[in-house]
């Protein structure tokens, strides 16, 4: 920490030790943009019901309710958001670093069991004056939540405490996540490649192979985040704190014969465990 009045050392000897420029010690933050923040909210419930909308078309919504914005814009808030169309179409974009590659391991897979098959994804967490991101790992076989975390930027440190946490529940055979830099970081990577668990990513096209996530997150927005509209981050972690013990433990999902996701996991592992 700087100590502007310390008795030996200046500021900006101070800042020489930390690796840090002296103009940056007096830098506050802008906060969000009111008018882009209204933009996202609107771009967040329309993804959320149609997600397979497109940069041209999310645009054009905005035009329809009136907001007089250009595609550049729309891009630039739907890359902020971490939104994209989950369509297939040609690789348009590429990460600016090399990341290693991990094979598609799912094909013509029969996923009969609990901890099986984990997946994961982070999802755009809207707030009432900000935004946020927000992380699950999911047991693909009983859609049950294993963990999840909040975070206000999209660096993999809250991936990865997601991971360690699920980690501590149980250990599953495949991981699939998409080629996402929080999934492919080496902290990530590392943590599942300990617990020695095989690794699965979503190639070029397979844009349904998260699709039991991306019907989470729509539960949760609308169930949740959509009527509280949360003030903050902490204030949306308190409230989630309550929603996903309720998703579940509490929640019967017609897709899984009515049980919930907390039933056919314990049950089922119950169950292999004796087999």
């Amino acid at each position: 920490m700087i100590e502007p009045g310390h008795p030996q050392l200046s500021v900006r000897h101070q800042c020489a030790l930390l690796g840090i420029a002296r103009s940056g010690l007096y830098y506050e933050p802008v906060g969000p943009n009111p008018e882009d923040l209204a933009l996202m909210r609107l771009l967040d419930e329309k993804y959320t019901r149609t997600p397979f909308y497109g940069v041209r078309k999310m645009r054009r919504h905005l035009l329809g309710l009136g907001y007089g914005v250009g595609l550049n814009r729309t891009r630039r808030l739907l890359r902020l958001m971490g939104l994209e169309a989950i369509y297939p179409k040609p690789r348009l974009s590429f990460n600016g670093t090399e990341h290693r590659k991990f094979p598609y391991l799912l094909g013509g897979l029969d996923i009969c069991r609990p901890n099986q098959v984990w997946c994961a994804d982070i999802t755009y967490l809207r707030l009432r004056h900000g935004f946020g991101y927000l992380v699950a790992i999911m047991d693909w076989f009983s859609r049950y939540v294993l963990s999840w975390e909040v975070s206000n930027t999209l660096e993999a440190d809250f991936c990865v405490s997601a991971l360690e946490a699920a980690l501590r529940v149980a250990r599953p055979e495949i991981s699939n996540t998409d080629q996402g830099s929080q999934f492919t970081s080496d902290d990530f990577i590392g943590k599942l490649e300990k617990a020695e668990v095989r690794i699965s990513m979503d190639g070029k096209g397979r844009f349904l192979d998260n699709i039991f996530v991306e019907r989470l997150w729509r539960t949760v927005k609308y169930e949740d985040i959509f009527i509280h509209d949360y003030e903050t981050l902490s204030d949306a972690r308190i409230g989630l704190r309550r929603y996903f013990p309720f998703y579940n433990d509490e929640r019967f999902h017609e897709t899984l014969a009515y049980q919930t996701p907390a039933q056919l996991y314990w049950q089922s592992s119950l169950a292999g465990a004796t087999a």
